[in-house]
């Protein structure tokens, strides 16, 4: 049996993390989920919620929505083991548009948005930013969450696999500027 014996080469460094954690919600789409897992992954997502609304074409039932999440958190762990976040991000089941609504901190990826350097951050907890599927969000969609602060991505129509990156680079560099 052989002995090994390491010597660290610095002093330890503990991650503290921050106060706020951000979440992305994403619309299911015909492909490239796993790769928006991995890219908030890396990131530091903290919660990854794959979501239902009006015009999200793909329909997932029990069975596929079981593998699906499966695939996701397989993703992440992968991403993981790569980039080695503070974190392993939470990949939630599948919900219904209507499920985010209720959520506390939650920030709605609207063209018509402010940029996020202009939201404040919540105090505690996370900030979850919704991202709507190819086609956005439908109007009675952006209705019901009126209450919510709608984040701007940019000036560009981004897809559906680019947005939700989008959006965890810009709350996470909002938290991390020191202003939030």
């Amino acid at each position: 049996s052989a002995e090994v014996i390491a010597d660290a080469a610095g002093p330890r460094r503990v991650d503290p993390g921050s106060p706020v954690g951000v979440a992305v919600a994403v619309a299911l789409t015909k492909g490239g989920l796993e790769d928006v897992v991995t890219a908030v992954t890396e990131l530091g997502a903290v919660r990854v919620v794959p979501f239902v609304s009006e015009r999200v074409v793909v329909r997932w039932d029990a069975t596929r929505s079981a593998r699906g999440v499966e695939r996701l958190r397989s993703a992440a762990r992968a991403a993981a083991e790569q980039s080695r976040p503070a974190r392993l991000p939470v990949i939630e089941p599948v919900a219904d548009f209507a499920d985010l609504l209720g959520r506390p901190g939650l920030v709605v990826a609207d063209r018509l948005g402010v940029p996020a350097g202009v939201l404040e951050p919540p105090a505690a907890g996370e900030w979850m930013v919704a991202v709507g599927p190819e086609g956005g969000f439908t109007a009675d969609e952006l209705e019901r969450a009126a209450v919510c602060p709608r984040l701007a991505l940019g000036p560009h129509v981004l897809r559906a696999v680019t947005a939700p990156v989008a959006a965890v680079a810009a709350l996470s560099a909002r938290i991390s500027d020191g202003s939030g």
